[in-house]
């Protein structure tokens, strides 16, 4: 990126460095990824860093507030669930960096993660639980955290995908299928309230 394009457009030099910066997160981890190497993916000197984000963890809170407000768009607590975890499959085969960049925060076992599950989502889970969309008996605390893994599983296990299903994990047809795949399995989950007999 040309210095004078940088300097009359600094907007677009802080698109180039989040662009690499995902990559590069994704790729090796918030420990792992070098400002050396994330300048250089953006094609910027990496004094822009500092400039713009206030070295790398500045630079990584942004990818995860910029991540926030997008889930934030599309996470109404109005959908049903089973839209909901849809709505999730399809995110993660879109954005798979953002996903493994999450992902290789939560392997990192961190006391307090950037992002991830919170108790707001938790009380969510008990308040559909109490609207009927989960069987009574489920713990939604164990149910949010399988979910949560189901709907990422084209990130976690892509070749598992691919020899389990024949599709490739990063492909619309795999969302289309997982999403579908996954609504029949909440359906399920929500059987037993509606089916149940009465008492007595």
């Amino acid at each position: 990126m040309d210095d004078n394009l940088r300097r009359r457009d600094p907007e677009r030099t802080r698109q180039a460095l989040l662009a690499a910066a995902l990559a590069e997160f994704a790729a090796k981890g918030r420990a792992g990824a070098r400002v050396e190497a994330i300048a250089d993916r953006a094609g910027v000197n990496k004094q822009l860093i500092s400039h713009h984000f206030g070295g790398k963890d500045g630079l990584y809170r942004a990818l995860v507030a910029r991540w926030l407000e997008q889930e934030a768009g599309f996470a109404s607590p109005d959908l049903p669930l089973a839209e909901l975890v849809a709505t999730y499959v399809h995110d993660s085969v879109e954005h798979r960096d953002i996903q493994r960049l999450m992902l290789r925060e939560s392997l990192e076992d961190v006391d307090e993660p950037a992002a991830g599950t919170g108790d707001a989502e938790l009380a969510d889970m008990r308040r559909r639980q109490q609207q009927g969309e989960l069987a009574e008996d489920l713990d939604p605390a164990f149910v949010l955290l399988v979910l949560q893994a189901a709907a990422s599983a084209g990130v976690i296990f892509p070749a598992d995908v691919r020899r389990l299903t024949g599709l490739d994990p990063a492909s619309p047809e795999f969302a289309a299928r997982h999403a579908e795949q996954l609504k029949l399995l909440l359906a399920h989950l929500a059987q037993r309230v509606s089916n149940a007999a009465p008492e007595g």
